[in-house]
């Protein structure tokens, strides 16, 4: 297998798009390159030594402020890996209209070899070095969680960064993905996993697309392989279950385990978290290597574990139809390849599992408005529907059930409108890349439309800007 810089293989992705925009070659160099790279070295006293801890964060694109990147907690991380995730973060949201310029940061550590109050000493003192850098604020660069870090390290942030700026009304918005007590917004920790299906629910919506694929319309009956159990993973595969979907495999860094009448999703989850694997789960098959789940027969396929997963030497053993992928760059450039001339549809990352930052975009306006969502309207709503079904009752002589009452009467919840707005953006996203891709044969795959996008609305934006003439 081929040796991959991660930038080099996004920076293929963006020249294979640009080619199909109107921008000439220096716009399309400065939309490609980090603007800003930090990167840290800082001791910290760990039990009765001195830990050098080596860290990164970047910022690709300030073509908008602030910055949007999550940061992440892994031995793998390095400036490669969190140069080309804060590139895919630029992309990302501009496809799904958030106005942030994408960044990304990471610490090279294993947080499974840490005790909790060495943790927050590391996160800690991380902050300190992105504010001295001014790698950090309300209005110049918002880190959210990634993996291996969570609400736990985000409140440690913000903690930091309200003891280092006093005074600062809004400096809740320093930092998403936050616990509800402390700023956060209810729906943000399922957010990217739901964001995942509605995209791969409306692509399964689309007659045309699937037809190709020799598919039915819609979610329902579709068999799901879904690697990965951790946040994204599980959340995307509850929600295809709930939806009627068949989760046949599930993968985790132990094993893979397989039922092909389907698997309890909340169910492995459990027994994983009682036994510490997803191995040997009641009524399913066992894998010892991880891997073995991507080649098992399914409609759909979602890696939403670590990138590279997929390449050039199992692609050609991949027998899905659909590839969602949910995690970050788990395609190598050969294996898009592999899939384009098999005919298999990949829905990409830098759209796909964009509801993360999605709904950290309705956290950070939340922070800064210093208003919970549906406190001005949830009322208001419930006494307006209260009117409506009293007339209607009225009128028809007809008295409504309970139940009936309860949902009429409902007025839309902090979650409610969180959800909706994810749901709103994921479809609007979907379609405007799909019409992207039919407007132009010469396209042959969906993350080339993606890049086409993503790069004529960051063009656009520099062009108003006034940078280029």
């Amino acid at each position: 297998m081929s040796e991959y810089s991660f930038f080099d293989a996004v920076c293929k992705s963006f020249d294979k798009a640009a080619k199909f925009t109107k921008y000439d070659a220096g716009v399309l160099e400065q939309i490609k390159q980090c603007n800003s790279v930090l990167r840290i070295h800082f001791p910290v006293k760990i039990g009765d030594k001195i830990e050098v801890i080596k860290a990164y964060r970047v910022q690709h694109s300030q073509h908008k402020l602030p910055c949007k990147g999550g940061i992440r907690f892994s031995e793998m991380v390095n400036l490669d890996e969190v140069m080309a995730l804060a590139a895919l973060m630029t992309y990302k949201c501009a496809i799904v209209n958030v106005p942030f310029g994408g960044a990304k940061g990471g610490i090279s550590i294993d947080p499974k070899k840490y005790a909790a109050y060495d943790l927050e000493r590391i996160t800690r003192r991380y902050t300190s070095e992105l504010i001295k850098k001014k790698f950090i604020g309300p209005g110049e660069d918002v880190p959210a969680p990634d993996y291996g870090t969570g609400e736990r390290e985000m409140s440690w942030i913000l903690d930091t960064f309200m003891a280092m700026n006093p005074g600062e009304v809004d400096a809740m918005a320093c930092v998403t993905g936050k616990p509800v007590s402390q700023g956060g917004v209810r729906g943000r920790r399922e957010a990217t996993g739901l964001g995942v299906f509605f995209g791969i629910r409306e692509v399964c919506g689309m007659p045309d697309i699937m037809k190709k694929l020799g598919l039915e319309v819609g979610v329902e009956g579709k068999r799901v392989v879904v690697q990965g159990l951790g946040n994204v993973g599980y959340h995307s595969a509850k929600f295809f279950e709930e939806a009627g979907a068949k989760i046949v495999a599930l993968a985790e860094y132990e094993g893979a385990i397989y039922n092909d009448d389907g698997l309890d999703v909340d169910a492995v989850f459990q027994h994983r978290k009682s036994s510490g694997s997803i191995l040997n789960f009641p009524g399913a098959t066992n894998f010892e290597v991880s891997s073995d789940a991507l080649e098992k027969e399914c409609d759909i396929l979602i890696p939403a574990a670590l990138e590279n997963v997929i390449n050039g030497d199992n692609a050609p053993r991949v027998k899905a139809k659909i590839i969602g992928e949910a995690a970050n760059g788990p395609l190598t450039p050969e294996a898009d390849e592999i899939f384009i001339e098999k005919g298999v549809l990949v829905i990409p990352d830098m759209y796909l599992n964009a509801g993360g930052v999605t709904v950290s975009y309705f956290e950070w306006l939340k922070n800064l408005s210093h208003v919970r969502y549906g406190r001005l309207e949830k009322r208001f709503t419930e006494n307006q529907n209260a009117q409506l079904l009293e007339q209607m009752e009225e009128l028809t002589g007809k008295k409504v059930s309970r139940t009936q009452k309860d949902l009429m009467l409902h007025g839309p919840d902090e979650v409610d409108l969180v959800r909706s707005g994810l749901e709103e953006t994921m479809i609007n996203a979907t379609h405007e890349i799909i019409d992207c891709w039919r407007a132009n044969p010469e396209i042959k795959d969906m993350r080339t439309a993606s890049f086409v996008v993503a790069i004529n609305k960051v063009g656009t934006s520099y062009s108003e800007l006034g940078i280029f003439p």
